[in-house]
């Protein structure tokens, strides 16, 4: 079996510089072989700043490439499809960040060329599922720790003041919901274990960029599950889900992405006791990126298929068609 996977970087993107490569370059099974820019002059400064061996002035020269064996696509919303479609076709696996698509339509595009390529393993990249916090809480969860659960509320938020960000540009897929309600659905879906049945949402749009800067999320669960996220783009930054069970509650301070080397908690709630766990040191990028390659290397499924981007994604789609008709919407 190979021992390494070897890695092309789709674009020079800030999450790539500065959370991708640097995860792969300190994992056990890969390395970064080249990376891509619309500008060679971009992708050659990236490429000397992380020793990165080759540079290349557009991305089809990348897929080109046969030392390439998975790509890493950072791209805008609305060049995730086409690009990981064509990283399939040139024979390359494909790590694509979220959301995957810019609707379901679009999703099930990419869901047709991954079975046309049944030998080549693709996976939308949300990473948090892969830190230690959450997998301890998914085990106490199967344990029964805490009961039943009964509701989940997620909220993530930053405040973005680049007026010239890709996430103002709703032919792009920005907004706040797209770029980080995606995590708020993502964790409720996985936490509670269904999916949901209807949703509501609230949208407040960006007078100027006419994208969603807040939104504001109610999901409806079979037994009577409930969840909320609240997303927002424009107020102060922070995160955090609250799961209340049956038996108790957990709460996870940070769930969605470190803060430098500050350590990730868990709040645990059951009766009376009270337990805080820490996380430290930890990068879920890393953990992700080494799952991700064991499945390429041994042939193995992905821990997330596409079936659960598309999931996530059809939430997303009945979210703003509620936000439009004001009325809930059926999933």
């Amino acid at each position: 079996m190979q021992k390494k996977l070897r890695w092309g970087i789709l674009s020079s993107a800030k999450i790539a510089r500065t959370k991708l490569i640097p995860a792969l370059v300190n994992s056990a099974h890969n390395e970064v072989v080249a990376i891509a820019s619309r500008s060679l002059a971009s992708a050659q400064a990236c490429a000397q700043e992380l020793a990165i061996p080759t540079a290349y002035g557009s991305y089809q020269e990348l897929l080109a490439d046969p030392n390439v064996d998975v790509i890493y696509n950072p791209l805008p919303n609305d060049l995730h499809v086409p690009w990981s479609i064509a990283a399939l076709q040139a024979g390359k696996h494909v790590l694509c960040e979220k959301p995957i698509g810019l609707d379901t339509a679009d999703t099930e595009k990419l869901i047709a060329a991954s079975r046309a390529h049944p030998q080549l393993k693709i996976m939308e990249a949300f990473m948090y599922r892969f830190h230690p916090q959450w997998q301890a809480v998914k085990r106490w969860l199967a344990e029964g720790l805490i009961g039943d659960v009964k509701a989940v509320q997620a909220y993530f938020t930053y405040n973005n003041h680049e007026t010239d960000n890709i996430r103002n540009n709703p032919a792009a897929g920005g907004g706040a919901l797209m770029d980080i309600g995606c995590y708020g659905i993502s964790v409720a879906r996985w936490v509670i274990g269904a999916e949901p049945l209807q949703v509501v949402a609230q949208l407040d749009l960006h007078p100027e960029y006419q994208v969603d800067q807040l939104a504001l999320l109610n999901l409806q669960f079979p037994a009577g599950v409930m969840a909320s996220v609240l997303c927002g783009t424009k107020m102060e930054s922070g995160q955090g889900v609250y799961i209340s069970g049956s038996a108790g509650s957990i709460t996870l301070e940070r769930p969605f992405y470190c803060v430098g080397d500050e350590p990730n908690a868990v709040v645990v709630r059951k009766d009376t006791q009270v337990s805080r766990h820490e996380f430290a040191g930890m990068d879920h990028y890393q953990f992700m990126v080494d799952a991700f390659a064991q499945s390429c290397l041994a042939d193995l499924d992905v821990p997330t298929g596409l079936d659960d981007a598309l999931a996530n994604m059809q939430v997303i789609d009945a979210a703003f068609a509620s936000a439009r008709a004001g009325l809930w919407q059926a999933v």
